[in-house]
């Protein structure tokens, strides 16, 4: 296996496809975090510490002893969605005005250059089979027609297959 050293240059990125690639990306991302979160609360609340942060804050009188911090995971969680939501729309935006940015600028500089190594495996060379050329042969003759001779096929000698005729050059009169 050869390998060699070849320079290419990236000129542009399409900004259509790397907002449809930034848009999937960031979403799955904010699903990730979105279910980090979930899973998150619901340890910490099985667990009572939001309730022991709250008693915590009563004894020490930065909350009224009636006010509840931790009302349910509901308001939460919609808060986390909508922030995941809005944060991958931000940033595929971003992404995408990156791309166009990137590809003003390449115009004027001439991209960004990098160099990749490519493998080219060593096939043996096949050699192509050549054929003699096959010639004609006459069909053998009736064996039940003994009287008549059989004729071998004169060869035909190849020769020009269009005639040329010189036009006339020149005015033509009618």
């Amino acid at each position: 296996m050869a390998v060699r050293r070849v320079r290419r240059i990236v000129r542009k990125f399409d900004p259509w496809t790397v907002m449809k690639v930034s848009l999937v990306l960031y979403f799955v991302l904010a699903l990730m975090f979105v279910l980090a979160v979930v899973i998150l609360w619901a340890v910490l609340n099985n667990s009572g510490i939001p309730l022991a942060i709250e008693d915590f804050l009563k004894k020490i009188s930065l909350i009224d002893e009636n006010a509840t911090l931790f009302k349910s995971g509901d308001q939460y969680l919609r808060v986390v969605v909508f922030l995941g939501l809005v944060w991958a729309a931000v940033m595929s935006g971003l992404t995408t005005l990156l791309a166009v940015m990137y590809n003003l600028i390449s115009d004027v500089v001439g991209g960004v250059e990098i160099v990749v190594l490519e493998e080219t495996l060593n096939v043996p060379a096949v050699t192509p089979v050549v054929r003699a050329p096959q010639t004609h042969t006459p069909p053998p003759a009736n064996p039940f027609d003994e009287d008549e001779p059989t004729e071998e096929i004169p060869a035909v000698e190849p020769g020009p297959s269009v005639e040329t005729v010189d036009a006339p050059t020149g005015p033509v009169e009618t």
